[in-house]
């Protein structure tokens, strides 16, 4: 498996506390393990991310990716609100 981070991405994550990017790095860490791995709470999406899916980074931040096989592509990552809302 390819993991990818386009820029916009990247923005997301630079834009986020330590804390919460030391918790991304731990669920990249599982979800190259099993990228259905109980913790993760990886789950399809619907509506303008549809095609998508979301893993838990913590309670309220989300990752949001696209799953093309071999390769996954990471859209964004924020939380609850500023994802979906």
């Amino acid at each position: 498996m390819k993991i990818v981070y386009p820029k916009r991405f990247l923005r997301h994550f630079d834009n986020q506390p330590v804390k919460i990017q030391d918790k991304f790095l731990a669920r990249i860490t599982l979800f190259t393990e099993n990228k259905f791995n109980p913790i993760l709470h990886n789950h399809a999406l619907s509506g303008k991310y549809e095609g998508c899916r979301s893993i838990n980074i913590t309670g309220d931040v989300r990752a949001i990716f696209q799953d093309r096989g071999e390769i996954i592509v990471f859209a964004c990552l924020g939380t609850h609100s500023q994802l979906y809302g």
